[in-house]
This record gives structure tokens, sequence and C-alpha cells, in this order.
């Protein structure tokens, strides 16, 4: 078969004129090392924290920027990822999706839902880091958050918008703590963020469990970076919740509680990243940033001035300490920047103490600002009395002989200590607290044997709910003690008192 000339020069004419030339304008580079969740990239005019698109849809974010490369890190798969591979500029700062959508949703740090609920349905994206607001942007703290833990309502008040750290060993309580007062904002108006980083996942889920069927899940978003992910995971997991609460504080001036569980595995992470980027280590390796991984992410916590809405973001990190060493030091740091510290102990979690607050060595540097008057005036010489009592109960370990005074002393302590003493996931109003610790306070737990004092608490909260329910009424919404409730409450205690050393002498006999 013979083909012309003039076909062939047709066809090729036709096949010029069909072809459309698109033009592609893009800033790209090439892979030159992979591995470890790390890759350096040759490419120019990168700005820090920009994400990089590589092949297979997968992001990196820029954090090295040198002269004729950057290092990155991969927030996703890299296995497919290979020397001489192509990466793009997209020319946007990390971003996270923010809303309301994201209410009662299980997310990780790039926002893609971990909970099978579907896709997350918002338009709105906040930068994963973003400067914190200066001290004009602020007002004082003065607005208690509530946790419904006595010992920490009544002796070390956190206010909305403060930074409060929950430090101790591991499995002694600290999570325990952050989820009791997630569980209590119920009602209270109050957005909860809680973020996983280098939980084990069953840890997460059971975390996550409790919290659906408290029904606390319907105010709160968790964002998971668990152990077995890469370390970028678990560096970007903090900033991206941080984010999501500042779109409700900034836009909705809402208040905002943020847990971060916890900062060691987070610092540890980073340490991670900067020595495969060959950032020079430091202090027991970690980088020389390391202070100011946490203090860009904590001093995001604040209590906005009225002329920007008044919201408010609270943030309670949680660091691990080794054998209750609190001066290590990422623990020294994060004491250091935060407001104040609960610090669990040890022994006194072994003793049956729960929650394990060691009184003497935890503050809340806002204090009484945080508190409401009726707390101010039942509470106020509560820790200092335990402080004094757990100094004396060390020395009469000796076998001292003690005289009366100091014997007295003791003793009402250790039924002080009792009395705080409260169950896990069971958070308890302001109201109730006032009622049972002005019991406490008043010499009214004196000549009951310390086993009673718990029993004496639950059937006195059950009668003054059914007996005195206007009493715990007038405390919720006046928020203060007058001279006729007061007459109230010492009324309602003898009341049940009578009746309650009664059933106790019976039961002796």
């Amino acid at each position: 078969m013979d083909i012309k000339l003039e076909e062939i020069t047709r066809f090729l004419m036709q096949q010029i004129e069909s072809l459309e030339l698109k033009a592609e304008v893009a800033n790209k580079g090439v892979v030159t090392f992979v591995g470890d969740g790390i890759a350096r990239v040759q490419l120019k005019k990168v700005m820090a924290g920009e994400l990089l698109e590589f092949p297979g849809e997968v992001f990196g974010m820029a954090l090295n920027l040198e002269e004729n490369s950057v290092g990155a890190v991969i927030l996703g798969p890299y296995e497919h990822i290979k020397e001489g591979d192509e990466v793009k500029r997209t020319f946007r700062i990390m971003e996270v999706p923010v809303g309301d959508a994201l209410k009662g949703r299980v997310i990780n740090p790039v926002g893609q839902p971990l909970d099978g609920k579907g896709p997350i349905q918002t338009d709105k994206f906040r930068p994963a880091e973003s400067p914190a607001p200066g001290v004009v942007q602020r007002q004082p703290v003065n607005t208690p958050l509530q946790t419904g833990i006595k010992a920490i309502d009544a002796m070390l008040p956190i206010g909305r918008g403060q930074r409060e750290l929950i430090i101790g060993d591991r499995q002694i309580g600290k999570t325990a703590i952050a989820v009791d007062t997630i569980i209590n904002q119920k009602d209270q108006d109050v957005i909860c963020i809680y973020v996983a980083i280098g939980q084990k996942a069953s840890t997460v889920a059971g975390v996550i469990q409790k919290l659906e069927e408290t029904g606390a899940m319907e105010y709160t978003t968790v964002v998971v970076a668990n152990a077995g992910e890469p370390a970028p995971l678990l560096y970007l997991a903090p900033y991206a919740g941080c984010a999501i609460g500042e779109y409700f504080m900034y836009e909705q001036h809402r208040d905002v509680l943020i847990v971060y569980d916890d900062l060691s595995k987070h610092a540890v992470a980073y340490r991670e990243l900067s020595l495969l980027l060959r950032r020079p280590p430091g202090r027991e390796a970690y980088p020389g940033d390391i202070f100011y991984l946490h203090s860009r992410l904590l001093e995001r916590a604040a209590r906005l001035s009225e002329e920007l809405g008044g919201g408010s973001l609270t943030a309670l990190p949680i660091i691990e300490t080794q054998a209750g060493d609190v001066a290590a030091y990422i623990p020294t740091n994060v004491i250091s920047i935060t407001d104040g510290q609960i610090y669990l102990e040890a022994d006194l979690f072994y003793a049956g103490q729960r929650p394990a607050i060691n009184v003497g060595l935890s503050v809340s540097r806002v204090g009484g600002a945080a508190q409401i008057k009726a707390m101010k005036q039942v509470a106020g010489h509560l820790r200092l009395d335990l402080a004094q009592y757990q100094e004396l109960a060390a020395f009469a370990q000796f076998g001292t002989e003690l005289d009366k005074a100091t014997q007295e002393r003791i003793s009402r302590g250790e039924r002080l200590m009792e009395l705080l003493k409260q169950p896990q996931y069971q958070p308890m109003p302001v109201e109730e607290q006032i009622a049972v610790i002005y019991a406490g306070v008043n010499n009214y737990l004196d000549d009951l044997p310390v086993e009673k004092v718990r029993l004496f608490e639950q059937e006195y909260l059950q009668f003054l709910r059914s007996n005195y329910a206007f009493l715990l009424n007038d405390i919720r919404e006046k928020k203060t003690l007058d001279e006729e409730m007061e007459k109230h409450l010492q009324k309602s205690l003898a009341e049940f008192k009578e009746n309650f050393v009664v059933s106790v002498d019976e039961a002796a006999c």
C-alpha cells in the first residue's frame, strides 16, 4: 500500500492544529536523600514551614532552609519516595482544617478523620503555627475553669486562659485529671480539645470511649498521633490542636480547653527530627531551640481582651517525669513556661490517695483570682493546713511523743486527706464541693473514724440534694456564702450528723 506524501503532510498538519499547549509554572526540585521520615530536596526560594508536594499526593513541611537545599519532614508514608523524585512548592504554609465540623471528631494532625464517620465538611483553615497574642490583646485571668476535682478547685484553682502543667511519673493519674476536667465542662459552654501525642492506640481508644459514654465527645475534638506514627506527625500534633482551638477563641469568642498529652513525647519526637536533619545536639541531645518548641506553643493560651471578643484558650500540658525528677531538662523548661503545676506523687498514689496531688509542690500562680468567692471563703486555709499536716505526719513516723495540739492537727489532716479522695470519672459540681469542704474545715469530721469519712460525704450529699436542694442552688447562683446560707449549712450538718453518728455507733456495736 502506497502512502502519498500529501496525505502524510495533511495528517501532520491536523495533529499540529489540534495540539493544545498548556503552560505550567511550577517551582520544582528533586529529592537528594530520603529516609526515616526526612527528605533533603534541591529547591530554592522556599518559605519556613511551607508545604511541599511529593509523589503520590504526599506532603512534607520545610524545616531546614539551607543555601542550596531544603530539609523537609514527610507528613505521611514515605516508602515509595526515592532519590531523584520530583518535588513541587505549594506556596502554602502548613495549615489544618478548623470549624464546628470538627466537634465530636477524631482526626490526625493533618486533619484527616480517623473515626470512620466520613470526611470533615469544612472550608475553613488556620495555619498550624501562628503568633501568640501580645500583652495589650489579653486581659487578666479571673474566670474559673472548674475541673470538678475537689483538691484542684479548692487549693489549685485554674482560670480560663491559664496554662497549668500536670506533672508526675507514668501511670499515676495525669491523664485521669485531664479527662475528668473535660467531662466536667458539660453544660459549661467550653469547647475541649484532647491532643494525644505518642500514646498507645489502645490507651487513646479507652479515653475516647469514656468521653463518648459521658457525653463529652459532643463538645470535644481529639487529635491523635499514636506511638506508631512517624515523628513528623507527633511534632505537628499539638500545633494542629492549638490552631483548632484558636479558631473558636478568635472567630467565635468561645472558651476553649486544650490538653497536650504529653509534651515529653513531643520533645523526644522533635529531638529525633532535629538529629535526622543534622541540627547540632545540645544537652541530652536535644536541639538548642527545644525551649522555644514549647514556649511558642503554650504562649498561644490566653484570655483575650473585650475588644477582641473576650474568648479564652486554657492549656493543660502534661509532662512525664522519671522517678519524680522534676529538675530534669524538659520538666524545668515547661515549669518555667506555665502558670503553675499540679505535681502528682507516686508515694501518695500507691498509698491510696487518688488523685495523688502533692499539695506542697503544687501551685497555681493565678490563685484566688480564678476562684468563686464561696470557695475562697471555705477553702482559704485548706492548702496551708494540709501542707503542715504532711510535714507533721512525716515527723510523727519516727514515733516521737506529740503534744495534744499536734495530735489534733494530724488527726484533722488525715480526715481532710480522706475527704479529698475522689473516684475517677466522677467530677463533682462546685456547690457540692463547697458543702463537703465546709464540713471538713469546720471540725464536723473530727470525731468520725477516718474510714467513715467518704461514707459521710456520700450520704451527706444525698441528704443535701433531697432536703436542702435550695441551698445548693443558692451557692451555685450567688457564688458566695452569706450569713443566712452559712446558718443553713450548719443546720443541715447538725441534722445529718445526728442520724449519721447514731448509725455509725450502731454499726460499731
